[in-house]
């Protein structure tokens, strides 16, 4: 029997990815909610939705998930069996430049979200939350049980926002409300403003990159195969009415570590541009799953020195 499932942010890095494995798998009617807004080029978006057209049928909605009114009318015609949230405003640093509409896009969208998810009586809500969540976080690894009042962006307030508003809904009004905090993810159709793909493409054209830091901060950095895997499995569980998993590859690697292991798969040797430490990042992410793997049988299994260059090979053809 045929499934509907709403994807909000489907036009992006991850929902593009997540769109295409359900296509692949079958048995998915899917509804895509985008509005391609300006963050990053809108032909970025739309090279995405041609990649995901390339594996079958979808319907597309060019929606903000601010405009109450017309998210309602993408109700109206089918019934959701789930609804994968991940649209939002992303990114740390843009965040502590436009607060306000950070807020208003991934605290009121993900609200309007949720009172159509209950008018509507979806089942299952899949909330795309962020590592950011836990700040600077003395305790290692990251665990789900740790506590995330004290966020240093307003991105990461945003999601914790959000997470908080899953929980309060799954209460209220008895539909479950899986959040999973994404660690640093990578791979084919990045978004160009994150640190791989813009290190890429900097070190490319021979230009500079900024290294913010001494290089020792580490990030647990998530392959987009790994990912998508555990979204998936979000979709299908069935246990609590409420739960918050960290999806990342339980793996630290240092920025330094990093800039090396993309040179070699480029063969470019990077310039450095150093800086200080910037506002709103955090020193080390470094989740443990043990709990998405008990639950969600999740299981990854791309190290980064194969994730990197498998994200060569598709940046070489860009």
């Amino acid at each position: 029997m045929q499934k509907n499932v709403l994807i909000t942010g489907g036009a992006g890095f991850i929902g593009s990815h997540l769109a295409t494995s359900l296509l692949n798998e079958g048995g998915w009617s899917i509804t895509i909610v985008d509005d391609l807004n300006d963050f990053y080029s809108p032909d970025v978006k739309r090279a995405n939705l041609a990649e995901i057209a390339r594996n079958g049928a979808f319907d597309l909605v060019e929606a903000d998930i601010r405009d109450t009114d017309r998210l309602a009318t993408v109700f109206e015609t089918k019934a959701f069996d789930c609804i994968v949230h991940l649209a939002a405003r992303a990114g740390v640093r843009p965040s502590l430049s436009e607060p306000k509409l950070y807020c208003e896009t991934n605290i009121n969208g993900t609200l309007n979200l949720l009172e159509l998810a209950r008018d509507h009586k979806v089942p299952q809500f899949v909330f795309g939350s962020s590592s950011s969540v836990y700040g600077i976080n003395s305790k290692l690894p990251f665990s789900e049980e740790d506590r995330i009042f004290q966020p240093i962006s307003p991105y990461a307030a945003t999601k914790a926002a959000g997470e908080l508003l899953c929980h309060t809904y799954s209460h209220l009004f008895g539909f479950r409300t899986v959040c999973l905090r994404f660690f640093t993810v990578y791979g084919a159709r990045q978004r160009p403003d994150l640190a791989i793909h813009k290190f890429s493409r900097l070190i490319r054209d021979g230009k500079p990159i900024q290294m913010f830091g001494d290089g020792s901060a580490r990030r647990d950095y998530t392959y987009i195969d790994d990912i998508i895997q555990g979204v998936r499995a979000s979709m299908d569980y069935n246990g609590s009415i409420h739960e918050v998993f960290n999806l990342g590859e339980s793996e630290t690697t240092e920025l330094s570590r990093l800039i090396e292991l993309i040179e070699e798969s480029l063969g470019k040797k990077a310039l450095i541009d150093r800086q200080p430490m910037q506002p709103g990042d955090v020193p080390i992410t470094y989740a443990d799953i043990s709990k998405a793997r008990r639950l969600l049988n999740y299981d990854p299994t791309t190290k980064i020195e194969d994730g990197i260059p498998k994200f060569a090979d598709w940046f070489r053809l860009q």
